[in-house]
This record gives structure tokens, sequence and C-alpha cells, in this order.
């Protein structure tokens, strides 16, 4: 069977007008905000008088360590979407809206492929409702507001050296990891040392994703501390008086968005902080709506479950009280091969051998997944180049764990070409054996959660952190939020902090870089290994390929 790329695909697209998905999932026109004819946001008005309605099953889709080889996370969500609304039941998928960094950079679009993809595609990965601009504008109205209240006299005696607040644009330039600002003279205020941050790594995008109304919002967003005095007690977000001018640019932005997949099923995009550097889920106002609007919900976790399912679990579900009824496991026949030390121009090889010492990577993600009581599927996510013997390799190794993996080919044929899994995920769901948990409790020491996380998800032996770093946990947690869940920033692509380290690594150590209070987002910040909080550009930026063509359209979104 040829496949177009997945723009050709997307462009070819018969989409619904964007009121008919909402009819269909009950919604009326009135609580639709619509941004032209096939995106809307679901007022928040509309969303409160849900809250009495039963919730639907929570299915998380995650994934083994990515590889240049590709795993496919947020194909198969919506591929299995699909493929449930396909067999009978009323599902929707929630994923988070793709950041311009790695559109630019180095992934390209961010909705999907091939057959399962969600709509329109150009639109979503590019500027998509203005959520992504509205997180930005309300961040730097912040970083404004602090740097003019020092300039006019500093009431609040704010130590210059101690401004915790740096600013934020949504796209990788690593010439802005680190500046000076307020140069000029004195017109210009005081210089000091700053930096940038990927929008997707702000604050205000963990606290969109996290709040549960606009008052929510707004108590969050003045939570903040944002500077430290020379006593080094913290100034808040609400002392520089910024809470409700950023809830205003943020008003609209906290509705969720609603668009549809190629096969017209309904999908929340909304929210989309990173896993490696933030919390990796889209946001709790998404899916709780989606939980009351559908039977089924399939929602996805950024990167693999050591990051993405990991936050998922201890942070978004602890804060929300989701239950999630299932989890699926991504993984490619490719990717493992990678995990087992093939090279990538090797992959279209067979080689079962290389697979099964790939293997190993998978069963560290399910072990750790069963840690937190949640029944699994494993999806093998099709390439045409994959064999029987690897596919059945695969499925074995599985059975061996306790769980059934199925060939997935939703890629090249949508929702018909998920069914299997999708009859088995619902079967899961069903049957209620979820006994969620998350692998640590709220009274833990900061520190000790952190020896948790990397002794039972990352299987380190050990903990490398400076004096300084303890004593600022320890300090958290004289402040008061000792409670605070963990954020780890850490690479994507190993359990370890070595990018370079595939598979399933045993004795190292989790070095921590530093250590940052999201005192609104209502969690501590891990920096560990060398991972940026503002990515650069690759040599060959996707950037270089994307354009218009003749006709006006956009290429190089593949």
């Amino acid at each position: 069977m040829t496949v177009g790329s997945d723009i050709e695909i997307a462009r070819e697209a018969k989409m619904k007008p964007i009121m008919e998905i909402g009819k269909n999932l009950g919604i009326p026109e009135k609580d639709l905000v619509p941004y032209g004819h096939t995106k809307a946001k679901v007022h928040l008005d509309y969303i409160d008088t849900l809250k009495s309605k039963k919730n639907g099953k929570l299915i998380l889709v995650t994934a083994i360590n990515p590889t240049p080889a590709g795993e496919g996370k947020t194909t198969t969500t919506v591929g299995l979407g699909d493929g449930l609304n396909r067999i009978g039941k009323k599902a929707m998928v929630a994923l988070r809206e793709p950041s311009l960094g790695p559109c630019f950079g180095m992934k390209g679009g961010a909705a999907g492929g091939g057959y399962a993809q969600i709509v329109p595609m150009e639109d979503i990965n590019l500027h998509f409702t203005g959520d992504f601009h509205a997180i930005t504008s309300a961040h730097n109205l912040l970083s404004a507001m602090i740097d003019n209240h020092i300039y006019w006299g500093n009431e609040l005696g704010i130590d210059t050296r101690r401004v915790a607040w740096r600013r934020v644009m949504d796209m990788n330039d690593r010439a802005l990891r680190d500046i000076v600002c307020s140069l000029g003279g004195v017109a210009n205020g005081y210089p000091r040392e700053a930096g940038f941050d990927i929008t997707v790594a702000s604050e205000i995008m963990a606290i969109l994703c996290l709040s549960t109304s606009i008052e929510d919002l707004e108590r969050r967003i003045g939570n903040i501390v944002v500077a430290y005095k020379k006593d080094k007690t913290p100034v808040l977000a609400k002392d520089i008086k910024a809470p409700g001018a950023m809830t205003v640019l943020l008003k609209d932005a906290l509705m969720p968005n609603l668009v549809q997949t190629l096969e017209n099923n309904p999908a929340f995009v909304h929210g989309g902080p990173f896993a490696n550097i933030a919390h990796g889920c889209n946001s709790v106002m998404a899916t709780q709506t989606a939980l009351k609007l559908a039977d089924y919900v399939v929602t996805e976790a950024g990167f693999g479950a050591d990051l993405g399912a990991e936050k998922f679990f201890d942070i978004k579900c602890r804060k929300a009280g989701l239950t999630p009824a299932a989890t699926v496991i991504v993984a490619t026949v490719r990717a493992l091969k990678m995990h087992g030390g093939a090279a990538k121009e090797d992959l279209k090889v067979a080689n079962v051998e290389v697979l099964k010492k790939g293997l190993a990577n998978l069963g560290r993600h399910i072990e750790n997944v069963k840690k937190f009581g949640v029944p699994i599927a494993v999806a093998v996510n099709h390439f045409i180049t994959d064999t029987d013997a690897e596919i059945d390799a695969v499925k074995d190794f599985c059975k061996t764990h306790g769980v059934e993996a199925f060939k997935c080919m939703h890629w090249a044929k949508g929702g018909a070409g998920i069914e299997e899994l999708s009859h088995h995920v619902a079967m899961l769901a069903d049957k209620d054996s979820a006994q969620f948990k998350p692998i640590y409790g709220e009274e833990m020491p900061l520190f000790e959660k952190i020896k948790t996380i990397a002794r039972e998800i990352y299987r380190a032996d050990d903990v490398i952190a400076d004096k300084s770093v303890r004593d600022q946990l320890k300090g958290y947690e004289a402040q008061g939020y000792g409670k605070f869940p963990i954020c780890m920033a850490k690479t994507q692509y190993s359990f370890t902090t070595d990018p370079n380290m595939k598979g399933a690594p045993i004795n190292h150590s989790l070095p921590i870089r530093e250590v940052r209070l999201s005192a609104g987002a209502e969690f501590i910040v891990v920096i560990c290994g060398e991972v940026m909080t503002m990515p650069g550009l690759p040599k060959v930026p996707s950037a270089e390929v994307i354009g218009l063509d003749a006709k006006g359209q956009i290429q190089g979104l593949f």
C-alpha cells in the first residue's frame, strides 16, 4: 500500500464542520467558540455544567525511550482513539499542542502521522489558537513587571542577584540561555544576569495545564516565587500585583481546543509542556472535560514512560484526582533494535538477536508502569520492514512479563489497523482492575522522593547532589513546599543522564545540577545532567525545508 506524506494525507482530509463534531459530543453550538470552521474552544461555563456527570475510562499512551528510528506515540494515541470508535465505543483523544521549537528544529510536525492524524494539521503545528503566544505574553509580562518594580525604587527589597523568574519564547535559541539585561545606562534599569527558557518549560505553561478553573489559575499565578530578598525570604507574583493582568491574557487559552481526527472523531489538543524539562501532559481541563463527554479518553504523556508516564501518574493524576484504567506502551521493532545496539543504517535488515537485546528497554518500562498498579498492553507500531519473526519475538517477550503485545497498522490503515489492540484495551479498562497509586507519598522528604524516582524508575544506585542542592531542598520544606511532587528534567533518550546509554542500564548514578521551585505549578523541578531548559537548533534544522510552494501551500511539515 502506497501512503503519501503526512502533510499530503492531512491536506486531503474531508473534515466536518467543528460545530458538527461538538454536536456529536453533546456540546451546544452556543458553548463553542469557533476559530474558523475546523477549530473551536469549549467555553468554561459549559464545562462547569458537566461536573456532576460520570467519568469515562482514562487510557494513557506512553512509550519506550525515544530513538532516531521513531516510535509513534502520538500516532498511536490518535489511532487508538479512532480504533475504539470503529469498534463501537464512544471515545476521544486528548493531546498536547506542538511547540514551534521542535517543529522548526528536528521533529517537524507533531499531530500524528499517516492515516492516524489530527487535523487541521498545519494549523495545529503553527500558532493554532494562539495559546502558546498567550502563555509567552503572560510569562514575559511578569518579567517586565519585576524589572519595572526594581527600576521604580524596589519597594519590596528584591535582591537583583536573586531574581528567579527567567523570560521565555517558543523557539529553540541557545544564544538566549544566559544573557545580561538592562544594559545601556540608567534609563534602562539595573543590569543583571538573566536568561530565556523555551515556552513549553514555562511555569505558566505548567500552571495552565494543571489549573481546574479560572480562579485556580489566578491563585496559582499569585503563588509563583519570582525572586528573593537579601534575607532570602521569597517575593511572590501577587506581591508584584501581576496575577490579574496575567489571567486576563490567559482567559481564552484556558479553554480546551476541540479538533478532529482524519476519521472525524473528536480530539482535544490543549497545553504543551515538554516531558524532558517539564511535566509532559496535556491540560487537566481538557482531560477532565473529555472524561465527561466520552466513555473512553485516550491521552499521551511525552517521551518514554520513565519521564512522561511517571509525571502523568505522580503529578497530574495525583493533583487532579484522576484514576487511569489502562496504559499502552508503544514500541517499534526499529527502535528496539537501536536499543539493542543496531546502527540506524542497519535497521531495515532483519535481526532478531539484536532486537532481543533491545527488548530489555521495553521490559524495564513494563516493570515500572506495573509499580503504579495500572494494567498494560503493548502496541508494536508497524513499519513495512518489520518481519513476522521480529514481531513474534516482541509478543513472546511481552508474554513473559504478563502483558499482551499487538501488531498495529494504524499509520497505514487508520482505525482499521488497530482494532485488535482497541478491543483489548477496552476490555482492560472495563475490568476496573486498576489499583492506581503514585510511587511516593506526599509526606516523604523531597530528597527521598528524588531518590525513589531514581531507584524505582531509572534503577540508579545513587543520587549525586551538592550540599547546596540538598540545603535548597530543605529550605523549600521549611517554607512549606515539602509536600510538592517532583518534576524531573533529564534526557529522554536513556534511563540515565547519558543520552548514549541505550537499553536498560544499571549501576549508574543520577547527578543533580540544580533544583527550581515552581510554587504556582506546585512541584519541584530537578534538573539532571546536561539537559537544557532552552534547546538549541540542530546543525540542519527542519526550518531549512519548511516553506510555501507555488500554490501557496505549506511544505516540509512532514
